[in-house]
C-alpha cells in the first residue's frame, strides 16, 4: 500500500513519507525487499506482468523492485518531476539518460567544465557517431553559438566540478528549447536541498545519490528524474537491458539518507558559508572560491538558482602543488579522500586525482591549478574546521 496526502506537503516531510509502500505486516521503516525475482498466481498474471500493466507490478530485480521504485517515487517528489529512474551509481545515471536518448548523427552541446567520467562519456558518444561540441559554460556567447537547429542535447553540471562555476540554467534551456533540444542537468553540487532545476527549465536532471542523498559515504547510487514518458520509455528500456539498475539495499539506503538530508545539506552549507568567510584573505591562500561570497563571478545567480552557496569550497594555494600537499599533509579534522557530500569533511587535490587524466593544457583552462584544493564541507563543528584549515595553511 501507498500512501498518498491529499494535501501537498514540504519537502522536508515528503523526504520522510511520500512513497512508501508497506507490506501486509504494516511495518514502520520502508522493507527491503532483497530479490531477483517475483512469483506470480498464474501463467495468465505472468504474460500480463510483462506486458506492463501496472505501476507496482514488478517481474525481475534488473526492472523494478518495491524498495526501489519507492526511492524512486520520494526523489521525483523533491525533485518536482514525473518520475525517476534508480541506478547504480552516478555515472549509470549520466550514462543512462545520454545514451538511452542519442543516436548516430545526432549533436549534443555540452559544458566544458565537466567531471572526468562525464567527459568519458561525451567521448564514448563521439566515437559511436553522435556529435559533441564543449562550450565554456559561463559564457552565454559560445551556447548561443553552440545550440544549433541541429541540437538534440545540451548537458551541463549546474555548478561545476571542482571550480564551482555557476551555469544560467534558465537561459540555457531557453536557448535549447528554442531548437527542440532536450536540456539535462547534472546537479549533484546544487544538491536536490537546493534545486530549483526544472523551475529552471531543466528536462532531465541526473544525481550521483553517493552524495549527498545518502550522505554518509555507504553506498554507490544515481537517478534520473524527469517526464514519465521520458524515464519509462526512454531511459528505463536501455538500462534494465544494460544492466544499470540499483540494488534493493542500496535504494534502503538512500530511502534513510533522504529522511536527513535537508537537515543535513542546510546545516553543512551554513558551515561552509562560514569557512568560507574565515578563510577570505588568508595569506596563503591565492583565492577562495565559494558561490556564497559576494565576490564570486556568478554570485547572484548562484543565489537566485540555489538560494544558497551549497557545501563545497575550493580554494587556491599560492605555494602550488607544494603547498596544497604540505597543507593536505597536516589536516586533522579533513579527511583526503576523493567522494563529497559526506558526513565528514573532504578534501581533495583534483589536479592528481578526480581530473589527473585531463590534458594539462584543460586543466589550466578550466582553472583546476596544481595549488588547487577542493573542501567538501561535512558536520562537525564549523569552527573546528575553520581551526584545522587554519593550522594546517599556516
Amino acid at each position: 500500500m501507498t500512501n498518498s496526502p491529499d494535501k501537498k506537503l514540504h519537502p522536508r516531510t515528503e523526504a520522510v513519507h511520500h512513497g512508501t509502500r508497506r507490506s501486509q505486516y504494516g511495518e514502520m521503516a520502508e522493507a527491503i525487499f532483497l530479490t531477483q525475482g517475483f512469483v506470480y498466481d498464474s501463467a495468465a498474471q505472468a504474460e500480463a506482468r510483462f506486458e506492463g500493466t501496472g505501476p507496482d507490478e514488478f517481474i525481475y530485480a534488473r526492472y523494478g523492485n518495491p524498495t526501489s521504485r519507492m526511492f524512486e517515487d520520494r526523489i521525483a517528489a523533491l525533485e518536482g518531476t514525473e518520475d525517476a529512474f534508480a541506478t547504480a551509481s552516478g555515472m549509470a545515471a549520466v550514462n543512462g539518460a545520454l545514451f538511452s536518448m542519442l543516436k548516430p548523427g545526432d549533436r549534443v552541446v555540452a559544458a566544458r567544465a565537466l567531471f572526468g567520467s562525464c567527459l568519458y562519456v561525451l567521448d564514448l558518444l563521439a566515437k559511436f557517431g553522435v556529435e559533441v561540441a564543449y562550450v565554456d559554460g559561463t559564457d552565454m556567447d559560445q551556447w548561443r553559438a553552440a545550440i544549433t537547429p541541429a541540437t538534440t542535447a545540451v548537458f551541463f553540471e549546474s555548478v561545476s566540478n571542482p571550480t564551482l562555476e555557476v551555469i544560467d540554467m534558465r537561459a540555457v534551456s531557453e536557448l535549447a528549447h528554442a531548437v527542440g533540444a532536450t536540456v539535462v542537468v547534472d546537479n549533484v553540487f546544487a544538491t536536490p536541498v537546493f534545486s530549483r532545476a526544472v523551475e529552471m527549465g531543466a528536462d532531465v536532471v541526473v544525481y550521483s545519490a553517493t552524495k549527498h542523498i545518502d550522505g554518509g559515504g555507504r553506498a554507490l547510487a544515481g537517478v534520473i528524474c524527469g517526464t514519465r514518458k521520458f524515464v519509462r520509455e526512454v531511459a528505463e528500456p536501455y538500462l534494465k537491458h544494460t544492466g544499470g539498475a540499483i540494488s534493493p539495499f542500496h535504494s534502503w539506503l538512500m530511502l534513510n539518507g533522504l529522511t536527513t538530508m535537508d537537515l543535513r545539506v542546510r546545516a553543512q552549507a551554513d558551515a561552509a558559508a562560514a569557512i568560507a568567510k574565515a578563510l577570505k584573505g588568508h595569506k596563503a591562500l591565492a583565492r577562495v572560491i565559494y558561490p556564497g561570497l559576494a565576490d564570486h563571478p556568478q554570485h547572484d545567480l548562484a543565489m537566485a538558482q540555489m538560494g544558497s552557496g551549497g557545501t563545497m569550497i575550493a580554494v587556491e594555494l599560492a605555494g602550488g602543488k607544494d603547498a596544497a600537499f604540505a597543507a593536505l599533509d597536516r589536516l586533522r579534522i579533513f579527511k583526503i579522500s576523493n567522494n563529497l557530500g559526506d558526513a565528514k569533511s573532504i578534501v581533495t587535490h583534483p589536479a592528481t586525482t578526480t581530473h589527473q587524466r585531463l590534458p594539462e593544457d584543460q586543466r589550466a583552462h578550466l582553472g583546476i591549478t596544481p595549488g588547487l584544493l577542493r573542501l567538501s564541507i561535512g558536520l562537525e563543528d564549523a569552527q573546528d574546521l575553520i581551526d584545522d584549515l587554519t593550522q594546517a595553511l599556516n
